[in-house]
């Protein structure tokens, strides 16, 4: 666990990493498990990722921020638009588990990119943008360490958790057996994942639109189509439920960008699956965090917040089964 320190402590052992006086140290986020701190030095605008108190609310395991470090670095060697990662903290800088990364400038708030009119020329080029990084986020080498998260494991991951944690929620049951009779028959060859690719995790410039993909603690090794499905998932599309894309572009678009950029051919149905993934796995999330706000207060209202939005991912469940059945595919 990294050890909690003051602004003041922050400042002096930022400016002790050869990058030049650290100016302006602000922090951006106090979540639970990571900290985010703006900073300026040598001239250049800075970003201090750091890993919090550890606390664990996704089942999933986490790289270390070094190993995640490494995988934005190869991604940016693949032409995928992110943060220039600038120095990987070893223990002898005194900051934990931790990263410097430029500042890129951009939105990142899910709700303004997908309704605010000033990014309307952002969401006309938005899906496509976002399928060209994901094809070449998928083409980028992974680096040695990650894990590899098939569709089964994924699905037997969450089941186990969920089984755990006593709850029973219909919806959730019937996306199981639902995913459960639909795992791939044949092998899918395994790429670098994001695990995280969405609306939210985006910086957008409003008028040239994708800036840089964030937040890449949950990078893997896996079935690409994993990514396309989560960004498609309902409740990244922020009160805009008719742009199946994060709430802002169509998925044809999405794919087209995708190819475009080199992507093997998706097919619709393998989005449906991840997207189902996707609700099945957030609905868990927010039964797990919900449980966690109930058991004790203290961790943040923001997790008894996030559980009201359960029943958000059994819409989803609902609508995909709906559409599927009525494409005359078996509803369960």
């Amino acid at each position: 666990m990294t050890q909690r320190l003051s602004k003041d402590a922050i400042q002096e052992r930022l400016g002790a990493l050869g990058l030049g006086p650290a100016s302006g140290v602000a922090l951006l986020t106090g979540g639970a498990s990571m900290e985010t701190w703006a900073f300026d030095a040598g001239g250049r605008a800075l970003i201090l990722r750091r890993r919090g108190a550890d606390v664990e609310d996704h089942p999933g395991k986490k790289p270390p921020l070094e190993r995640e470090a490494q995988v934005i670095a190869a991604a940016e060697a693949a032409g995928v638009p992110v943060p220039r990662v600038v120095h990987v903290c070893t223990p002898g800088d005194g900051l934990g588990e931790a990263y410097v990364m430029a500042r890129v400038d951009g939105e990142t708030l899910g709700k303004k990119i997908a309704t605010d009119p000033l990014f309307a020329p952002a969401r006309d080029v938005l899906a496509r943008q976002c399928g060209a990084a994901l094809a070449r986020i998928h083409a980028t080498a992974p680096p040695a360490g990650l894990d590899t998260l098939d569709a089964a494991t994924t699905l037997a991951n969450y089941e186990a958790t969920w089984r755990a944690s006593g709850a029973v929620r219909p919806a959730i049951e019937a996306a199981f057996r639902w995913l459960e009779r639909r795992l791939p028959d044949e092998p899918v060859a395994p790429r670098l994942v994001h695990g995280d690719f969405r609306n939210g995790n985006l910086m957008v410039d409003p008028d040239r639109g994708l800036a840089a993909v964030l937040d890449w603690e949950l990078a893997h090794v896996g079935d690409p189509a994993e990514d396309l499905g989560w960004i498609c998932t309902n409740s990244w599309r922020f009160g805009q439920p008719g742009k199946r894309v994060g709430g802002f572009g169509d998925l044809d678009d999405l794919l087209a960008g995708y190819r475009d950029a080199g992507g093997a051919a998706i097919a619709p149905e393998r989005v449906d699956f991840w997207q189902m993934v996707g609700s099945l796995k957030w609905g868990v999330m927010t039964t797990m965090m919900h449980a966690r706000f109930a058991a004790d207060p203290t961790a943040g209202p923001e997790r008894g917040v996030i559980g009201r939005r359960l029943s958000e991912t059994e819409a989803d469940i609902v609508a995909i089964i709906a559409r599927r059945t009525s494409e005359g595919g078996a509803p369960c």
